[in-house]
């Protein structure tokens, strides 16, 4: 961290102070991204990018204010924009009190690991191999892969004595197979990494083994089968759980939107008002955990300064928790949780998701197929559609498999599932003991809207929901 920024955020406080704020916080980040975009062994372009700044936040009148300031030169600066944002507060009415939940002051740094550090011509030899390895697939015709490491260092400070330095790395890679025969062309997509070092896409060889499988299955499907409409048993994988989990679990259980005070994007929440409740079947467990560490949303301290842990949301099927701030925490009279997150320092953060996942079971994955007499197996994550409470969803899945008497059988394209909410989570009889985290790298809430990368996870699960296949 740029130590001029870190002295402008701690100035900032004091000065904002002084101006009558009842309350300040500060947030000095500095980023440094390198990328490459690799399409059928070509070098598109290598990117690098680099960014730092201030965002304040203030209450003052009981109004929140923000300002931010990119890469700011001398202290006039600071003072100027604080200023600027209080004025603000003269042209408003009244506004009843704003009220945060207790939060003890921390001091902290956290340095967290990078085994092996990425350098750009370490992330483009492995681009390159991946990009070979998925063109020589048969019926591929275009291999995209983009790898890329982001190293970040956000120092947050407040008014009631919090300062906490977080230093840490992002490696990812996202690839894309794409196959055409027959005037036919097919899609599939996979996104691998974690924070941490190279060692994210290095281990176990597995950006190699996924590029290998995603030409494999895009060249499948350029003769694969197409599903007619039926409702029917789904078993779907953990990559399409982590989207589901993330559009029809995750963003409801945002307390913002549960009080329809964030709507833009995603909407609300179709459980508001049923804490307590059963929501599901007492196979459905849900929680959101910023502590399993190498995921995207591993962190310990939230842009609130708030310690990080595993919040339960659903216990049994019953509604347990949502995801708090500590103005919205102070409201449902609990703790925050630690979800108060900002794409950056330009942004005011929103309570997002960390890492918000379906709990594991104990049955085997295999178990839960032989099971089924008829039904279809739901793989790899795709396109969601849901509508403004979470209520009615659909989201297509990159491929399916027919399940026979237990046996899977045939491969289908073009699939969607769709159910509403409260049917779908009352169905699931199975989950299996593969539970699995998945790199989300493009949340959008907000408006100005913000993208954010997070995890998203659970294992093999077990419902129904109606299936078919559209062109």
């Amino acid at each position: 961290m740029d130590t001029k920024l870190q002295d402008f955020a701690d100035k900032a406080i004091k000065y904002a102070e002084k101006a009558g704020a009842q309350y300040c916080d500060a947030r000095a980040e500095q980023q440094e991204q390198k990328s490459v975009l690799l399409e059928n062994s070509q070098t598109e372009f290598v990117r690098t990018y680099e960014d730092k700044g201030i965002g304040i936040r203030i209450i003052k009148n009981n109004i929140w204010n923000f300002c931010s300031i990119t890469n700011p030169q001398s202290y006039d600066q600071i003072k100027d924009a604080i200023d600027n944002s209080m004025k603000n507060t003269i042209l408003q009415n009244k506004r009843k009190e704003i009220e945060l939940y207790p939060n003890n002051s921390k001091k902290n740094k956290i340095d967290y690991p990078v085994l092996i550090k990425p350098e750009l011509n370490e992330i483009i030899k492995i681009g390159l191999e991946c990009n070979k390895i998925i063109s020589k697939v048969p019926k591929i015709v275009k291999s995209t892969v983009n790898p890329k490491y982001t190293i970040n260092s956000k120092y947050f400070v407040n008014s009631e004595g919090t300062e906490i330095l977080q230093n840490f790395t992002d490696t990812i890679i996202e690839m894309i197979a794409t196959a055409h025969d027959s005037g036919i062309t097919q899609s599939v997509n996979i996104t691998e990494g974690g924070r941490g070092g190279m060692e994210q896409i290095l281990n176990n060889n597995k950006v190699q083994q996924s590029a290998k499988e995603i030409a494999s299955k895009a060249s499948q499907l350029t003769s694969a089968k197409q599903v007619k409409e039926e409702k029917a048993t789904v078993v779907m994988n953990p990559d399409f759980v982590s989207l589901l989990t993330h559009e029809i679990l995750g963003h409801p259980s945002e307390a913002d939107r549960v009080l329809g005070k964030e709507m833009a994007w995603a909407g609300g929440a179709w459980w508001k008002n049923k804490l307590g409740e059963r929501i599901g079947s007492e196979k459905l467990n849900v929680f959101d955990d910023p502590t399993i560490k190498e995921s995207l949303g591993w962190y310990e301290f939230d842009d609130e300064g708030v310690e990080t842990k595993k919040t339960t949301l659903v216990e049994n099927g019953i509604l347990k928790n949502h995801m708090q701030n500590r103005e919205t925490a102070q409201i449902f009279n609990t703790p925050p949780t630690g979800n108060m997150r900002a794409t950056n320092y330009r942004f005011m953060p929103l309570i997002r998701m960390a890492c918000t996942c379906i709990g594991n079971g104990d049955i085997d994955v295999n178990e839960i197929i032989r099971e089924v007499k008829h039904g279809y197996l739901i793989s790899n994550m795709k396109i969601p559609s849901i509508d403004m409470n979470r209520y009615n969803w659909s989201i297509s899945c990159q491929y399916a498999q027919k399940i026979e008497n237990g046996e899977i059988t045939d491969l289908l394209k073009d699939v969607i599932v769709m159910d509403t909410a409260p049917k779908f989570f009352e169905s699931i009889d199975a989950c299996g003991n593969d539970f699995t985290v998945r790199p989300i790298t493009n949340c959008g809430k907000g408006d100005p809207m913000q993208s954010m990368i997070m995890g998203n996870g659970g294992p093999t699960i077990r419902g129904i929901a109606t299936v078919k296949s559209v062109n």
